[in-house]
């Protein structure tokens, strides 16, 4: 084996939970890695550095499944969970709710203090409609307001330990675009200060006990953190969740890191797509894959498909190979060593890939590998942006 890495061995009890008519049977795995623990932001809320993702649970996932991947992930440490008021994805009217609905049948057998739970209010949207009783879905204080009662009656508890806008009320450049055009600024946008204030009255109520951004850029980090430092009565952000890869590196890296630095706004990095889709394990190396998220939904995530980020994938599957480790491994550590990362979202379909997921953050990573990555990037900046 490949002295470039670390694989700690032994063994995990499991804990069946919840309702058992739901949870199947599961083999254990052998890796004895406990999560380390971080403070999120400017808070005390205390996370460990990795949280569960939830987003497939409802589509491609069963509430059986759901469980399952809950009580196994608790069992490893990882009591740190994401969901959204729109998820599944990809977002439909007949399927919205189904995943925060799995957590709270779960959340019935359990303590709730010994979870985090962190869900999002949905940003603008004209597609969306269903999500509010009115049919028009932003970021105002009502919509707050109404976004949070039914999160918190879905999930069945009283309090949301980390509430996010899941994208901004304004225009801009989103998932893989790559350039801003001001002409296509909305000027109705939703001002900063009533989005806080907004968050100000469900923290105020008890509904929520921290609040954080997701799909943000720097202007509106810096945004939020002004009005919270003028009007101190204010909540502040703690957390922003983007989207980081190997693939997806630029936009964090050259502005977003600084801006959210500790030193800075100390707003800490919930790390999403850290597999770009699942992409960065290496299946669709070779085309699709049957039952596969990218090859379900065609056109879903296609940055992370298009024939440059695959020639990167494919670079970085052969560093992997080249190290003794699996893809997957390799994308996961990496985004672990990086410094700003405050916690990496992942997301599984099977037992088998959320095994190899936790286990993944087990793993240390030379500065040989690191310094192969790198070099793979000088040499496809970006490929995921179009």
């Amino acid at each position: 084996m490949s002295q470039s890495v670390l694989r700690p061995l032994g063994a995990v009890t499991a804990r069946r939970a919840g309702r058992a008519d739901l949870v199947r049977p599961r083999a254990l795995s052998t890796s004895t890695y406990t999560p380390k623990k971080v403070v999120l932001g400017e808070s005390d809320l205390v996370v460990p550095e990795i949280c569960l993702g939830t987003m497939t649970w409802g589509q491609q996932n069963s509430e059986a499944e759901a469980h399952e991947q809950l009580s196994y992930a608790l069992d490893r440490g990882v009591n740190f969970l994401d969901a959204a008021e729109m998820y599944p994805v990809p977002g439909k009217e007949e399927t919205q709710g189904l995943t925060e609905k799995y957590i709270g049948t779960w959340l019935k057998g359990q303590r709730r203090e010994d979870l985090i739970i962190a869900s999002k209010v949905a940003g603008r949207s004209e597609r969306m409609t269903y999500l509010r009783d009115n049919g028009v879905v932003r970021v105002t204080k009502a919509d707050i307001k109404e976004g949070v009662d039914k999160i918190l009656q879905r999930l069945g508890t009283d309090y949301i330990d980390l509430l996010q806008i899941h994208w901004p009320d304004r225009y801009v450049s989103l998932f893989g675009a790559k350039q801003y055009d001001e002409a296509e600024a909305w000027e109705d946008a939703v001002p900063f200060e009533e989005q806080l204030e907004g968050m100000k009255e469900v923290v105020e109520a008890g509904k929520v006990r921290h609040i954080g951004v997701s799909n943000e850029t720097s202007f509106g980090v810096m945004e939020f953190i002004k009005v919270a430092e003028q009007r101190p009565e204010m909540p502040r952000i703690i957390s922003i969740q983007n989207s980081y890869s190997m693939i997806t590196r630029g936009p964090y890296e050259t502005n977003l890191s600084e801006v959210c630095a500790k030193k800075n706004c100390n707003v800490g990095l919930l790390a999403y797509s850290p597999l770009a889709g699942g992409s960065l394990s290496g299946k669709y190396n070779e085309g699709d894959v049957e039952g596969a998220r990218l090859s379900l939904f065609p056109g879903y995530m296609s940055r992370f498909r298009s024939s440059l980020a695959l020639e990167a994938i494919k670079e970085y599957t052969a560093l992997a190979r080249e190290h003794g480790l699996t893809p997957t491994e390799l994308a996961l550590a990496w985004c672990k060593s990086r410094w700003f990362v405050a916690s990496t979202i992942i997301g599984a379909t099977t037992m088998e890939q959320l095994k190899e997921n936790i286990d993944a953050f087990g793993v240390d990573l030379s500065e040989e590998v690191l310094e192969g990555v790198d070099a793979i990037n000088k040499r496809y900046r970006d490929p995921a942006m179009f």
